[in-house]
């Protein structure tokens, strides 16, 4: 292919230049078996062209979650690196706009580009927001899945710039610094500090005293601000980062001690080392993975159930709701006595009650109060003084679940709002406004006009626990109260909803083993889909293997460097290729690099 015209003769006539201006619209590309809408595919046009506050004209983005609006509205490459990955890559084909770039420059480098400069251009005034976030699409628009984990490691990411004043641009035309950005924080600098390991925490400061840094970049740094202690990973690209190293690695035994029945289907189970030591503590949210044996040579059965008891008694306790068709409860209810031994990883998990002094929300349905009653063991021991509004809807008495446990906790916190919601209650259940003389305070099921009824405030954080639908309908009806969405938690039991960015999600069934004959490596355990297989080579990353099975996953670089893929790694081991920038935190796994070194389980 001949080099297009201007690509090697360009001459330094000025500091900076615009050496080309590249727009495409964004179109579906096949990719693997399935369609991504991108718009990482950009042309050369000549000619004045109108730059506006959210675009170049003629541009657009395919995935506005990571890429465009005002402060994304346009992304700069530079010819140096151009030539840079010419010769890394040993390659002669590019074209403009290979780097899905609206602007390639001559100058303005990476590592002297700062966040908040001002540069114009023609009749437009642009402003420096933050690094390029470089996502798998790169890679493929450059055919080189590496690309995303190659820009950051070479310093080259490239950068976004907000328009403050539209004007038409033209390319040729001179690049004008018109303000140097406060902090002097380069682009590289930024760029390293959010993803790779290092991150200093005078380094942070001082890139959120830049006013101009986007409010991504600026969330993910103040959440690194936040972290305390070496090698936890990295909470700036993952919550899953943010919950402490497991206690223990892998299973270890511990003795039912206990055992009561909480409700109709639903019974506790107390757990405690064998050997009489202490357990070490929980964070209340917090749940615990059993490994089973279901009898009859069966594979082993892997479910996770969130803790319900006082968070350090020194043992842990469970609460279990037996399905119709749920293998793992039937053993738990029908085969487990006190004096059995159980097989149990350590606590993990993120939906975890945060410090705070302001309003709380504690909403929940059937035996989704199992974690938020853990929360309400440690805030009737402080005793809090946060205002705690508790929120619950079961079928009818029958079964609810932890009605005189939370009863008598509620009574401690004096200024608790309770609303307990029966949905079918029963004649000789009793109802009334005052909970304290009633079983319950509605009958229906928890919904807005629960929230209104209870006064919860527009200003709290809630934790929200139960079926999908529950909790999707009752953090619409909070956001409608004015509670922001970043303060309303939820914690799923079964899979996570997958992120597969610029891929339409497709109808596909329950998770499944692979297509074709079984593979012969380790085992891979997705904890969440109730699924074990074999790794096999055709997959070349657990990734590819979740993928294969219809796992539902979160991904977003494939290369180890944004850290969407990151999850708990309940035992085993895993080997990288490539070896990411920032480690995961321990006890987890990038998935997108990784594969098994043995048998492993996945919290997926």
């Amino acid at each position: 292919m001949d080099k297009p015209a201007g690509l090697r003769d360009v001459q330094d006539v000025s500091p900076a230049r615009l050496v080309w201006i590249n727009v495409g619209r964004p179109k579906d590309v096949a990719w693997h078996g399935r369609t991504v809408h991108t718009g990482v595919w950009k042309t050369r046009v000549t000619g004045p062209r109108m730059v506006r506050r959210l675009n170049v004209d003629g541009d657009g983005q395919g995935d506005l979650a990571g890429h465009g609006g005002e402060m994304r509205a346009v992304l700069v490459y530079q010819l140096a690196s151009y030539r840079h990955w010419e010769r890394e890559l040993s390659r002669d084909d590019f074209v403009p706009g290979q780097f899905g770039e609206n602007f390639t420059v001559d100058g303005l480098a990476d590592d002297e580009v700062c966040i908040g400069d001002r540069y114009r251009i023609g009749a437009a005034l642009f402003e420096v927001t933050q690094p390029r976030v470089t996502c798998y699409r790169v890679g493929l628009r450059m055919d080189e899945p590496r690309m995303a984990s190659l820009m950051v490691a070479h310093g080259r990411p490239g950068f976004y710039l907000r328009v403050l004043e539209e004007g038409e641009v033209e390319e040729g035309q001179d690049v004008v610094r018109v303000a140097q950005g406060p902090g002097r924080l380069t682009v590289a600098a930024a760029d390293a500090l959010l993803y790779r390991s290092e991150h200093p925490r005078d380094e942070l400061e001082r890139a959120l005293r830049i006013e101009a840094l986007s409010p991504g970049w600026r969330a993910s740094f103040e959440a690194l601000l936040r972290q305390e202690g070496p090698g936890a990973g990295n909470v700036g690209l993952t919550a899953e980062a943010s919950a402490p190293p497991p206690a223990w690695p892998g299973f270890r035994p511990l003795a039912v001690t206990r055992i009561d029945r909480e409700s109709r289907g639903v019974r506790s189970l107390w757990l405690a080392e064998p050997g009489g030591d202490p357990l070490p503590a929980a964070a209340p949210g917090q749940y615990l993975t059993l490994r089973l044996d279901p009898g009859g040579g069966g594979a082993p059965l892997v479910r996770s159930y969130s803790l319900s008891g006082p968070p350090d008694t020194g043992t842990y306790r469970i609460s279990v709701k037996r399905e119709p068709k749920g293998a793992a409860g039937t053993v738990l209810h029908t085969r487990v006595g006190v004096g059995d031994r159980l097989q149990v990883a350590a606590p993990r998990g993120t939906f975890t009650l945060a410090d705070g002094s302001g309003p709380l929300v504690l909403a929940s349905a059937g035996v989704g109060a199992t974690p938020l009653l853990a929360m309400l063991n440690v805030l009737a021991e402080q005793p809090s003084q946060r205002p705690v509004w508790w929120l619950h809807g079961a079928h009818d008495g029958g079964s609810h679940a932890f009605a005189a446990e939370s009863r008598r906790l509620l009574a401690r916190l004096p200024g608790a709002r309770v609303r307990i919601c029966y949905s079918h209650p029963r004649p000789e259940d009793r109802a009334g406004a005052d909970y304290a003389g009633a079983d319950y305070t509605d009958a229906g099921h928890l919904d807005a006009g629960v929230l209104e009824r209870a006064g919860v405030p527009a200003g709290a954080e809630a934790y929200l626990c139960g079926p999908e639908a529950f909790m999707a309908d009752l953090a619409e009806a909070l956001a409608a109260r004015g509670v922001a969405r970043t303060d309303i938690h939820t914690e799923v039991f079964g899979t996570a909803a997958g992120s597969t960015p610029g891929i339409a999600a497709a109808p596909s069934g329950p998770p499944h083993a692979p297509p074709g004959p079984a593979g012969t490596g380790p085992a891979v355990t997705f904890v969440r889909s109730g699924l074990t297989v074999p790794f096999d080579g055709r997959h070349g990353t657990l990734l590819e293997l979740a993928e294969a099975c219809d796992v539902p996953v979160r991904w977003s670089c494939r290369t180890g460097v944004c850290h969407t893929c990151e999850c708990g790694l309940l035992s085993g081991d895993v080997s990288y290729d490539p070896e990411p920038l920032d480690p995961p935190a321990g006890g987890n796994a990038l998935i997108c690099c990784s594969r098994p070194a043995r048998d492993v389980v996945l919290d997926l």
